[in-house]
């Protein structure tokens, strides 16, 4: 499944930053979801929660950006703006 893989490869990113800062707990996140990534907010924002759960990442607030541009270089993918993490 095309966005089992992309939450996976966000989640290691997010986990790498938080155990980079040393942080007890990932507050929240910004990503931008590409127009091909098949996702809306809220399916990406469950799929997130399910991946997150049991992690310092759980209960994480998501600032989603959707895209609508088809011909962008990362249109089928999920791009991690920025973590914000407590230490």
């Amino acid at each position: 499944m095309h966005e089992a893989g992309l939450i996976a490869g966000l989640m290691r990113r997010i986990l790498e930053v938080a155990e980079a800062e040393n942080a007890t707990r990932v507050v929240g996140a910004s990503v931008w979801l590409g127009a091909l990534s098949h996702m809306s907010a809220e399916h990406f924002a469950e799929h997130f929660a399910q991946a997150a759960a049991g992690t310092v990442a759980e209960g994480a607030e998501l600032a989603i950006e959707l895209s609508d541009d088809a011909t962008h270089a990362d249109a089928e993918g999920v791009v991690l703006h920025s973590v914000e993490v407590e230490s």
